[in-house]
C-alpha cells in the first residue's frame, strides 16, 4: 500500500449536521475492522486451510518477508451480565472454570509454535468478556506462555480491558509488573439511571481512582469506552458523562453507538424498547459527545474514536500512517494477527479465520488435535483491492488515484465505475469528492466515513450481506 504524504482531513470544530443529512445517513453499516466483514466468512475454511496459512507464514519468516505479528487473546468469562453487551461471553461466578480454559489456551499456543515457529510480537491485546476475571496468578501464567512462544518486542503495545467494578489500584500494579502498558476501562455511562437500566453499576470516583493509579504506575495509555443510544440516556445526562470523562483526560476515547439487536443477543431482551432514545435524541447524543470532546481538546480520529493531540494515535493520523484492524485503529504497520481463545478472529497472510464460538466446541476441536477454527476465508484479488481502498478511506480519508493505479496496474475509475456513480449522492451531500486524481473525504464526511467505505463493499452492494446485522451509522 502506498503511504500518502497528506494527512487525513481534520474535522470542523463544531460540526453542524442538517436533519436532512442525518436522515439520509440513518442506516446500518459495517465498522470495517476487516474487509470482507466477518459475516462473509465461510464454513469451508477450517483447520486444514488455517494450517496452510501458518505454514506459508513460516516460510515467509524464514525468508525474512513475514509481516509484523500481533496477538489477540479472548477471555470470555464475566461475573455478571451487562444487558447491552453483544460480545461473546460466558456469565459465571464459578472461577474454577478458568483453569481448563487456560489449559486449552496453552495447547492452542503450542500448536501455533509447532507449525509456524513462534516469532516476536509487537502487539498483545486481551479482550473479552472480562480478561480480569482471571486472577493475578492465572494472568501471570498466561503471560509466561505467550512470552515464551512469542517474545514481545521492546516497544510492544501490551493492552488489557479492565472492568472498573472489580479492579483496584493494587490490581493495576500487578498488571504493570506483568508487562501490561495500556488499559481500556469500560465506562459506557456514568448516569445512575442508565447504569441500572443496563445492569452495570460503577461510580465516577472508582474510575477516577483507577485512572490516577494507572498514571502513577506509568501506564503509557488509558482508554475509556462509552456507548450512546443506551436506555434512559438523555442529551443532558450524556453531556454530563462526557464532561466527567473529559475531566479525567484519558489518552483515548472510544464512543460506540448501541446496536439494539435483541433477536441476536439474548441479554438485550431485558432492555425495554420504550426506554431507548428515539432517533432525534440518539443523533443529539452523538452530536453532544462530538462537540464536547472537541471542545475539551481531543482530536477526532475517525469512526467514533478520539485521542489527545499528543497521543501516538493522533500523531499517526496527522502523519497519514494510521492503520485499522480487528481491535480498531492502530499505529502499528499492517500485521498478521494470531487470535487465541473462543470466538477470536485472526488474520494470517491473505486469510481470515474465526475460532469456535462456544467453549464446548472450542475444547472438542483442541482435544482432537485440531485448530479450533470453524470459519474463515481466503481473499481473492478483488477482495484485496477493495480492502486496500476501504482501509485507505477509513484510515486516511483519501486515495491517491495515480499511485493506486501504478501499484495495481489498472484504471481506478474504470474498475470502480459503478462505485463512482454511487458516490454521486454522497458527493451532493458534501461528504466526498471523487476526482480524476484524488478521492477525498470532506471534513464533514470524516464523521460518516463508513458511509463512503460502504460504497466499495461488493458484498453489501450486491445484497449478499444483511445490513440488519450491523450497527447504525449515526
Amino acid at each position: 500500500m502506498d503511504t500518502l504524504a497528506s494527512p487525513p482531513p481534520s474535522p470542523t470544530p463544531a460540526p453542524l449536521f442538517s436533519p436532512e443529512l442525518l436522515r439520509r445517513l440513518d442506516k446500518n453499516g459495517p465498522r470495517y475492522t476487516s474487509y470482507p466483514t466477518a459475516d462473509r466468512y465461510g464454513k469451508e475454511f477450517g483447520d486444514m486451510q488455517y494450517r496452510q496459512a501458518l505454514s506459508a507464514r513460516a516460510a515467509e519468516s524464514a525468508a525474512g518477508l513475514a509481516r509484523p505479528l500481533s496477538l489477540y487473546v479472548h477471555v470470555p468469562f464475566c461475573q455478571s451480565v451487562c444487558y447491552y453487551c453483544a460480545c461473546n461471553k460466558v456469565v459465571t461466578r464459578h472461577h474454577e472454570r478458568a483453569e481448563p480454559y487456560l489449559d486449552a489456551l496453552e495447547r492452542e499456543i503450542a500448536m501455533h509454535v509447532r507449525l509456524m515457529g513462534g516469532g516476536a510480537a509487537s502487539q498483545l491485546h486481551f479482550g473479552g468478556g472480562t480478561p480480569t476475571f482471571l486472577d493475578d496468578d492465572e494472568l501471570a501464567r498466561l503471560m509466561r506462555a505467550l512470552r515464551t512462544a512469542f517474545p514481545l518486542t521492546p516497544d510492544a503495545e501490551v493492552s488489557i480491558e479492565v472492568d472498573p467494578r472489580t479492579a483496584t489500584p493494587a490490581r493495576l500494579a500487578r498488571l504493570a509488573e506483568m508487562g501490561f502498558n495500556r488499559l481500556s476501562l469500560g465506562v459506557q455511562d456514568f448516569d445512575a439511571d442508565v447504569q441500572r437500566a443496563v445492569h452495570r453499576i460503577q461510580s465516577f470516583e472508582s474510575v477516577q481512582r483507577l485512572t490516577e493509579s494507572a498514571r502513577a504506575l506509568g501506564f503509557q495509555s488509558v482508554n475509556m469506552d462509552l456507548i450512546y443510544g443506551l436506555p434512559k440516556q438523555s442529551r443532558e445526562s450524556f453531556a454530563h458523562t462526557i464532561a466527567q470523562v473529559a475531566s479525567l483526560r484519558p489518552d483515548r476515547i472510544a464512543l460506540y453507538g448501541y446496536a439494539h439487536l435483541p433477536q441476536r443477543f439474548k441479554p438485550q431482551r431485558r432492555i425495554l424498547d420504550a426506554d431507548l432514545p428515539d432517533g432525534e435524541t440518539r443523533i443529539g447524543l452523538l452530536g453532544s459527545a462530538i462537540e464536547g470532546f472537541l471542545a475539551a481538546g481531543y482530536t477526532y480520529i475517525g469512526m467514533d474514536h478520539f485521542a489527545l493531540p499528543e497521543d501516538s494515535l493522533a500523531i499517526a493520523k496527522r502523519e497519514g500512517r494510521m492503520q485499522r484492524n480487528f481491535q480498531g485503529y492502530s499505529t502499528h504497520p499492517d500485521c498478521d494477527i494470531i487470535a487465541l481463545g473462543v470466538s477470536a478472529i485472526g488474520r494470517v497472510g491473505d486469510t481470515y479465520s474465526q475460532n469456535a464460538k462456544t467453549l464446548e466446541e472450542y475444547y472438542a476441536r483442541l482435544d482432537r488435535g485440531r485448530f479450533p477454527v470453524v470459519q474463515g476465508m481466503v481473499l481473492g484479488v478483488d477482495d484485496l483491492l477493495r480492502r486496500e481502498v476501504i482501509m485507505q478511506i477509513m484510515c486516511q480519508g483519501r486515495i491517491d488515484i495515480p499511485a493506486f493505479e501504478r501499484e495495481h496496474g489498472l484504471r481506478f475509475w474504470q474498475y470502480f465505475a459503478t462505485e463512482r456513480e454511487a458516490l454521486q449522492g454522497l458527493s451532493e451531500m458534501g461528504l466526498v469528492s471523487a476526482g480524476e486524481q484524488v478521492l477525498q473525504v470532506s471534513p464533514q464526511g470524516w464523521f460518516f466515513v463508513r458511509a463512503v467505505a460502504m460504497v466499495f463493499d461488493r458484498y453489501l452492494q450486491a445484497g449478499r450481506a444483511s445490513g440488519a446485522t450491523y450497527s447504525r451509522i449515526v
